[in-house]
């Protein structure tokens, strides 16, 4: 697979073996395209060891331990089961980093305001975080763990919070208080609404929880648009 300039060859093979096939590698490239690298620049990445930045995603190996209960005739046996599985994350460290960059909070990921939207209308701005945070949501809703997710969409949210009492020159409680709970309908994705239209009686909260819990994929995102630059 080919990504951002780099190569990525995936294996199951052993060590020593994948040490081989990256001697084969660096020979057939050089000696029969005459494309010269340095093999040094080739890293081997063991993923339940380390994790691979791949797609936006931190993807590592996960080792699930389980135990099964098996009955035979009268007598029973507990079988202990172990399975790989790939461990999707977020990376939340370079995405604070990029919301701090575009002024959504600091570089601490506390909430700030957005001065140069102050300017436009209540439902502009609200439209304008809805978007980006609807985006965040579906780009990043294959991860296995969702914590890192609801701290991103708690930033944005309050971050539009903020930039309306800015505007309106009012306290954020004041303003939250105001907007109700249909601010935070905006904030849900189509499958949350779907859900709190089929569960009317769970809350906002217990409804992303439960949702949250399975991961999806949405294979027609192809990228996902820079935070900043985006109308």
């Amino acid at each position: 697979v080919r990504y951002q300039g780099k190569s990525i060859l995936a294996s199951k093979d052993t060590p020593l073996l994948i040490k081989k096939w990256k001697n084969y590698l660096v020979n057939l490239w050089q000696c029969h395209f005459s494309v010269w690298f340095q093999p040094a620049k080739i890293c081997i990445n063991p993923l339940s060891k380390q994790s691979l930045d791949f797609l936006g995603y931190l993807s590592s190996l996960r080792l699930t331990l389980s135990v099964v209960r098996s009955q035979m005739l009268e007598n029973a046996f507990l079988i202990d089961n172990a399975m790989k599985k790939v461990d999707t994350r977020i990376p939340l460290i370079p995405l604070i980093r990029s919301l701090a960059k575009t002024k959504f909070c600091n570089a601490a990921g506390q909430p700030i305001s957005q001065p140069i939207w102050a300017g436009s209308s209540d439902s502009d701005i609200i439209n304008r975080f809805v978007r980006i945070c609807r985006n965040l949501s579906h780009y990043y809703s294959g991860s296995s763990k969702k914590k890192s997710l609801y701290r991103i969409k708690y930033i944005l949210r309050l971050s539009c919070v903020k930039t309306l009492s800015r505007k309106h020159k009012s306290t954020v409680r004041t303003f939250f208080k105001k907007l109700g709970s249909e601010f935070l309908e905006d904030f849900l994705t189509e499958e949350e609404r779907a859900l709190s239209l089929i569960f009317p009686r769970a809350s906002v909260s217990s409804i992303s929880r439960r949702f949250y819990r399975g991961r999806v994929w949405y294979l027609d995102i192809i990228c996902i648009n820079d935070r900043a630059h985006y109308e």
